[in-house]
Parts: structure tokens; C-alpha cells; sequence
């Protein structure tokens, strides 16, 4: 018996597409003194005006728009982030809204601007993400004034995900680890061969990054075995030089913290040319679930349902996806999600790994833009990063890190503070 609370969403009423991106570098502002300083306004309101320059619209087209920050007390020091960034992108009187679903904000944001045009109430929408995941804000001082996010604070603010009354802390008995415990287990893999898997996924992440203009990081890890003294890159991974947190999850394998800020203009479908001469990206359908941080296995039973939404919604299965994107926090994610949405098939993603197949230039490519552990994680940004890299991927325009085969149906997997996963697919409009 499925314990799940089962929902079967429709497709939407209205067809809608995005015509637009932008995203800031992903980056450690308090690291450059051309980026110390900067603020939610500024960063927001580059990705939203790049956005507005891709799809060829003004601020006046723009109806309506969304603001999505993971943590914004945490990271802003606002209230209502959403009303202090209008001024930097011409949104002066426009109505607005903030939403905050932690890591997971980026995915949804898709889905929450598309619902307001497939409802008809809009016909052209802005929705982004920012997250100072890096550098927070000074209580009492002007939100410019930052200083650097420690792991106590991290560890603190992890308590705001979990039912503190009832529950458990989210990181109790090694978060971080079960994914990576659970595939083992299912696999049938040895000790040694889900470490290896774990780290050449976080090799494969950094190979991804190397060439992004945008990523925080670019030099690899062989880059990095030479540079300690190792020539061969997986005895370093498995050095002390990378120690591991649990049983089998090493330090390569989380995320890396940044400030960034992304955006997109989403559109009816059939009023596209009226706006841009892009062609529409359209978002096919959206599958949801949530499930409570302190169960252990949330992720892999919320990915299953919202994958099975989305396909329900859709009628395509896995062996219509050319391309996947999974938020991987936690590097494993890529290893549960693509098999549970039938991108690989089961228990064959370590393999797949191991052989470089989802590498950017691999035949079943996996977060080209580098990941969460390699382009960044700027929280609330992250997501739509995901989604600004696959409309660059099928357009054809991911220049160096562009994978062989270009795509023209991508599926994105949002998982988020230990409460949100989101499935979406998309596809180039013929």
C-alpha cells in the first residue's frame, strides 16, 4: 500500500513557455572587492534585465513578477525581499510576490509563474531567485554590511526545515549519508565501489564546471591531485586530503555555498512572437510532492511520486529525456533521481558514472553546467540556473560545456530543504 497522499494534476489550461533568461555569475562576493558589497537588488536585477534582453521585452511587457529567496531573513535581513529589489529592473508599481520552499525555490518558481498564465490572469511573467548562500547579512547595519557563512550557522538555520517539536534534527544520524547507504544497499555494491562512484561523480561535476563561464569553480580535480601530489585523481579522492562525513559521503560530494541570483520570463505559448523572436521553450508539465525532513527516505519517495506525476501529466517516459538536471546538494542525488525517473536504468547509474556517461560529453549527460557541487548553490537561485543552462543547451548556445547530442526535451529534478521535490520537463516548441 503506497502511504502517499496521491495527487493527479492536469495539464495546464494554456500552454506556457519561457522566452528569456538571465543569471549572474555564481560566486563568494566577499572574496573580489569589485563584488563585496553587493546586494539583493543589484544581483537580482542583473538576472532579471538579462532575462528581459534575451526574450527582447521591456519592464512595461512584464505583468506581474516573482521573487523567490530560500532563507531571506537568513540571507537578506528582509521581510518582504521582493519589494526591495523593484527599482533595480523597472518593476516600480508592478505587483509581486515573494515565495520561499529552501532549496527547492527555483524549481517551483517555475511552476507558480507558469500557473498565473496558464490561469489567463497574465500573459507575460518574470520569476527569479536569489540567495547570498555565502555571505549573510549583519543584523542591525545596512544589508550591504556581510559577513561569511560559517558552519555553525549553517547547522542553526538547518533547524528551521524540521518539525522541532515532534521530529528530529535534519542532519541527525548522518542526512547527508542515507542516500548514499540506501543505493549501496540496493545496488549490491561494495564499500569501495559506491566511494569511487561518489567521487567520480564529484570529478565528472568539476570536469562540467571547467568550462562554464558562470561557475564558481573551474579547476579540476586532477588539477588539484597534481597540485598535492598525486597523479592518479582517484587515489587523491580517496585520500585523507578528502575525508569522508558518514559512512560512504566524502566532502567533495556537497554542496558549494555562493551568491547568485537567476531569472526567467515565461510567456503564453501562442503570444510568443508577439514578444521575442526566441523560440519558446514550452513547459510540458510539473509533477510535486513534499514529505517532512525527518523521514530518512523523503527524497527517494517524494522524487518517485513527483516523477510519476509528471510522466502522468506528460505521457512520455524516460526514454524521451535527452537531457537531466538534478539538484545534487548532495552529489548522490544524481545516482537516486535519474534511475528513479528512468534516465538509467536501475541500479545501472553507478556504472554509468564510472564509465564518464554522464558527462557533459557523455550519451546520458547529467547537470553539464556542473551542479550544485561545482557551479554553485545560491539556494533559491540554483533551480532556475538549472533552467537557464537547459535553455542554453537546446538552443545550442552552452558553448563549451554544450553536450554532443543537442536536446530538445530536458528534465529538470528540484529537492530542497527537506521538504519540496519538483519535476518539470521541457521542450522546444516546433
Amino acid at each position: 500500500m503506497n502511504p502517499f497522499n496521491q495527487t493527479n494534476p492536469r495539464p495546464y489550461g494554456r500552454s506556457v513557455s519561457i522566452i528569456g533568461v538571465g543569471c549572474t555569475p555564481f560566486m563568494e562576493t566577499l572574496n573580489n572587492p569589485e563584488t563585496a558589497g553587493l546586494t539583493d537588488g543589484e544581483l537580482f536585477g542583473y538576472a532579471a534585465l538579462k532575462a528581459m534582453e534575451d526574450a527582447g521585452v521591456t519592464p512595461k511587457d512584464v505583468q506581474f513578477y516573482y521573487h523567490g529567496c530560500a532563507s531571506p531573513l537568513n540571507g537578506s535581513n528582509y521581510l518582504t525581499p521582493n519589494m526591495q529589489v523593484a527599482e533595480w529592473f523597472g518593476m516600480r508599481g508592478k505587483a509581486s510576490v515573494h515565495h520561499s520552499e529552501a532549496c527547492c525555490t527555483g524549481y517551483l518558481a517555475v511552476d507558480i509563474a507558469a500557473q498565473a498564465i496558464a490561469s489567463g490572469k497574465y500573459d507575460i511573467v518574470l520569476t527569479g531567485g536569489i540567495d547570498f548562500g555565502d555571505a549573510l547579512a549583519e543584523q542591525g547595519v545596512p544589508a550591504h554590511m556581510r559577513h561569511h557563512f560559517s558552519f555553525e550557522e549553517f547547522q542553526r538555520s538547518t533547524e528551521w526545515l524540521t518539525d522541532n517539536a515532534y521530529s528530529r534534527h535534519l542532519l541527525a544520524n548522518v542526512g547527508h549519508d542515507y542516500g548514499a547507504v540506501w543505493y549501496q544497499e540496493k545496488a549490491g555494491l561494495t564499500d569501495d565501489e559506491i566511494d569511487k562512484a561518489l567521487c567520480k561523480l564529484a570529478i565528472i561535476a568539476r570536469e562540467n564546471a571547467k568550462n562554464n563561464p558562470l561557475a564558481i569553480d573551474h579547476k579540476t580535480y586532477q588539477e588539484e591531485a597534481k597540485e598535492a601530489g598525486y597523479d592518479d585523481v582517484m587515489e587523491y579522492m580517496q585520500s585523507e586530503l578528502n575525508p569522508k562525513i558518514g559512512q560512504a559521503q566524502r566532502i567533495t560530494g556537497l554542496e558549494h555555498k555562493c551568491d547568485g541570483a537567476t531569472c526567467l520570463i515565461l510567456c503564453a505559448t501562442d503570444l510568443a512572437e508577439k514578444y521575442t523572436r526566441n523560440k519558446p521553450i514550452e513547459i510540458l508539465g510539473v509533477g510535486n510532492s513534499a514529505l517532512e525532513a525527518s523521514n530518512p527516505i523523503l527524497e527517494i519517495d517524494a522524487t518517485r511520486e513527483a516523477c510519476r506525476q509528471v510522466y502522468n501529466e506528460t505521457g512520455l517516459t524516460g526514454d524521451d529525456i535527452d537531457l537531466m538536471y538534478i539538484n545534487d546538494f548532495i552529489i548522490t542525488s544524481q545516482l537516486l533521481a535519474s534511475e528513479l525517473a528512468g534516465y538509467i536504468p536501475e541500479n545501472q547509474a553507478w556504472k554509468y558514472v564510472m564509465d564518464g556517461r554522464t558527462r557533459y560529453d557523455g550519451d546520458k549527460p547529467i547537470n553539464p553546467n556542473g551542479g550544485r557541487c561545482a557551479f554553485g548553490h545560491a539556494h533559491a537561485a540554483s533551480g532556475l540556473a538549472d533552467f537557464y543552462d537547459a535553455v542554453l543547451q537546446i538552443r545550442g548556445k552552452a558553448a563549451d560545456h554544450q553536450i554532443k547530442k543537442q536536446p530538445k526535451t530536458v528534465f529538470l529534478r528540484g529537492f530542497g530543504g527537506g521538504q519540496n521535490v519538483c519535476t518539470v520537463i521541457i521542450r522546444e516548441k516546433d
